[in-house]
């Protein structure tokens, strides 16, 4: 594929706008009805010795379950506190700490999937679909973790998938 000066300064230009290689392909079709391949053009920049932009990414992931409670998006952090226990019940008694693992094999419609265990010895299985969205389904109708338990198991599932590459 050979550009004419016009085209390559042209390819200079919105790569210094900040275009990624989609939106150049684009512009070349459209304004000098060029029709490139994303491969041609990755060597063409190359050729050029032009450094595309990296897009800030977000890096969140959207795991910030502090601000919304699984299954209710619109629900506050005031909203997270546990329901009340009886005193004698099974689950009033914790076990301390939060414990995360993966699945092996990962559930359908999701990236990555899990279980977790609450300090008050409450397990749930937790999935990250492709959005960046997390489910959590403890098999207890309106059940919050606590506030505390929240973020243990932000940081645990972090560092986890973190260790794994993921």
């Amino acid at each position: 594929m050979q550009l004419n000066d016009t085209q390559k300064d042209a390819v200079r230009k919105w790569i210094a706008e900040g275009c990624g290689l989609t939106e150049i392909q684009k512009r070349l079709n459209d304004e000098f009805k060029l029709s490139v391949t994303f491969l041609d053009l990755r060597f063409l920049v190359l050729d050029l010795g032009l450094v595309i932009k990296e897009q800030a990414k977000n890096t969140s992931a959207g795991l910030n379950l502090a601000k919304a409670a699984p299954g209710r998006p619109d629900a506050e952090a005031s909203d997270m506190e546990p329901p009340p226990m009886e005193p004698d019940s099974p689950d009033s008694g914790g076990t301390g700490g939060v414990a995360v693992t993966l699945d092996r094999i990962v559930k359908p419609g999701s990236v990555v999937s899990g279980t977790v265990q609450f300090s008050d010895g409450v397990s749930a299985s937790w999935m990250l679909d492709q959005l960046g969205r997390l489910a959590l389904d403890a098999g207890k109708p309106n059940y919050r973790p606590s506030p505390e338990d929240v973020q243990a198991f932000q940081m645990e599932l972090r560092n986890l998938l973190q260790s794994r590459g993921i």
